[in-house]
Order: C-alpha cells, then structure tokens, then sequence
C-alpha cells in the first residue's frame, strides 16, 4: 500500500523545495507513495501547524517549519 506523503503551506517556494525533496527521497529510497500538497489554511491550521512548510506522513505531521534536508527526508520515510 502507498505511503501517503502530505506537504502542508501555501504554495510559498519553501514548500515547492519541501516537494521537490520529498519526490527525491521517495524516488532515492524506492518506496510506493503518494505525495499531495495541502494548501487549504484551515485544513493545515486544523491539524495544529503554526509554521509552513510542514510534512504529514501517513496523516501524522512528522516537521513543521522547515524545508527538510535530502537525509531527513529519507530518514522520515525510514521510519
């Protein structure tokens, strides 16, 4: 079953980058997933993120505020 990957913020370029490094590190460690971006303000209010970009995997926000790096990306998806 895919992993369901979720970048939460505006469309701002720190959350396209976040993407991008999300995309990466799927492609890297060769996993099924999906990955979706959640722009709705009070979707992303409502799961309790203050600062964007923020990554949810599998429903569960796991960073917040912060462009994760390529190793941090990888180590998420590991978990």
């Amino acid at each position: 079953m895919a992993r369901k990957i979720e970048v939460l913020g505006a469309g701002c370029p720190k959350c396209k980058q976040a993407i991008k490094i999300m995309e990466m590190a799927v492609q890297e460690l060769g996993i099924d997933a999906v990955i979706e971006k959640v722009q709705d303000i009070d979707e992303i209010i409502s799961r309790g993120v203050v600062t964007t970009p923020a990554v949810a995997i599998d429903g569960k926000v796991v960073l917040s505020g912060k462009i994760p790096t390529l190793d941090e990306a990888k180590a998420l998806l590991s978990k």
